[in-house]
Parts: structure tokens; sequence; C-alpha cells
């Protein structure tokens, strides 16, 4: 998301935040419009999600979840009394935490209910590092993924680690020997943990194409799945050189590992 979508939502979920009895709540009726869900009945299911993750917590759903009445207007200029929720912080967390992860909204409350201190910038910068934790995992997957492809057409462990290597270097253009210690990378930990997101990304992206021609082509044999490799390596090295962006002159990121554990130790934090 950019900058100014997310100060916009910031504005629009401080906007709604309100005192019942002397604890900040939002409306479940205002937030189920601003989490992008346009029937709240859909919106409910969430809810019941979540009130059962906080009792699996070991908290008091009455304490997160009072029900409360509110009056809208309907056809008219009538109006009609609906069951509504006064949500604690914790609560809109656990909203947030059992919605759509596809939706911006979501994704945008999942970090702003998680940040005890509410600033648009802490806001932002939980969300980056959120975004480059999964794909960190997500890049983890995929090696997964093509670790037991090349396996299946004659790739054994060790010509797996030679076939990623020889893919970094296509990518970044520099060995990965080199480049790990550019970013100061300890010798037992792996490059893609230091990494920034875009380079993370980068290095998934080629590694699914990989996988996908490795099959399609029926490719066999370690030379073979090496030089495709290198060559979606090199075409998204191009891509992104097209845009501007060498790979290896950008910044190295933090150990993603310690991100991870402030990540968790955050969301702990937030009943």
């Amino acid at each position: 998301m950019k900058t100014e979508e997310i100060k916009e939502l910031f504005t629009k979920f401080e906007a709604i935040a309100s005192e019942y009895q002397g604890v900040e709540c939002w409306s479940a009726r205002n937030l189920c419009s601003l989490l992008g869900y346009a029937k709240w009945e859909r919106f409910e299911n969430v809810i019941e999600k979540a009130k059962e993750a906080c009792t699996q917590a070991g908290a008091d759903i009455q304490d997160h979840f009072p029900g409360v009445g509110k009056m809208i207007v309907i056809a008219k200029g009538g109006e009609r009394l609906v069951n509504d929720y006064m949500l604690t912080r914790y609560a809109c967390y656990l909203i947030a935490q059992n919605g759509d992860p596809r939706k911006q909204e979501i994704s945008f409350a999942q970090n702003y209910f998680a940040v005890q201190t509410r600033v648009a910038e802490l806001v932002e910068k939980r969300m980056c590092e959120l975004e480059r934790v999964r794909a960190r995992e997500k890049l983890a997957r995929t090696e997964k993924i093509l670790s037991g492809v090349l396996f299946e057409h004659g790739v054994d462990s060790k010509g797996f680690a030679v076939i990623r290597s020889k893919g970094d270097q296509a990518l970044f253009c520099i060995d990965t020997a080199l480049l790990k210690r550019k970013y100061n990378v300890p010798e037992n930990r792996a490059l893609a943990d230091f990494l920034p997101t875009v380079s993370i990304k980068a290095k998934d992206l080629a590694a699914e194409m990989t996988s996908v021609n490795t099959q399609a082509k029926n490719l066999y044999g370690q030379m073979k799945i090496e030089r495709e490799h290198v060559d979606n390596n090199g075409a998204v090295r191009k891509m992104l050189l097209d845009r501007g962006i060498v790979p290896e002159r950008l910044p190295a990121g933090e150990d993603v590992k310690k991100v991870e554990r402030r990540l968790k130790k955050e969301d702990k934090q937030v009943k």
C-alpha cells in the first residue's frame, strides 16, 4: 500500500473510535464497511470466529465484544434498532486476524490494532515488516517445492544448492558468498534472511518459474535445470533493471528472524 493510502485509512479508523464504559472501542457496524464488507451477515461470521479465538486465548468475550443496540436509517427516513458490538482494540485485532487478508483494509487493520501507540508511520513500518516476513516464508515454501521437483528430475540436495547459488549470481551479478559478506550475513545463515523485500520476492518469482518450467519442459539433470534457473533469474533481473532497480545495490534488510520475533511479541501485547 502507498503511504497516502495508509494515512487515509489511518484517519478513517481513528475517526470511528469512541469511548464505551471508559474503554476505547469501535462500533462493529462502522468497522464492517471500513474493512470492506458489503454485507453485515458476512462480517458477523468473522466476528464469531474472532469470539472463538478470544475464548481460546483465555479472555472473556463480554469484556471485548459487549453487545449493544444501534439505530439505523431505513426507507422513507425511518429508523430501526439493530444489533451491534462495541469492540475493544483486542477484539478488533482478532477480527482483522480472522478476516480476508487479500483485502487491503484487513491487512491495514491487522497492523493498526497491533500497534500499541497508534501513529500512522508506525503502522506503515509494521506493515512493511510483516510483508517482508511473509515474503520470506513464501520463498521458503517455494524453494521446498522446487527442491522436491528437482529431486524427481534427477537433482540431489547438493545439486540443488549449486543451482540456487548460480541463480543468485544471475540475479545479483555477484557471487553469493561475496554478497553475504557485503550484507554481513553470518556464514551459517541464509542470504534471503537479510535481503530487502523486493529481492526476496525476485528470488521467489525466479524459483517459481524454474519449478513450473522444469515440469512443463520435462527437464532432467542438473545441467539443464541449472541453465533454466539461471535464465529465469536473468529474466527477473532484467525486469528489475528496466524499472530502475539494481538488486545488488539495495541496502540489506534487518535479520528477518529478529523482525518476526518482534512482530510476535507485539501481537502478544495487544490485549
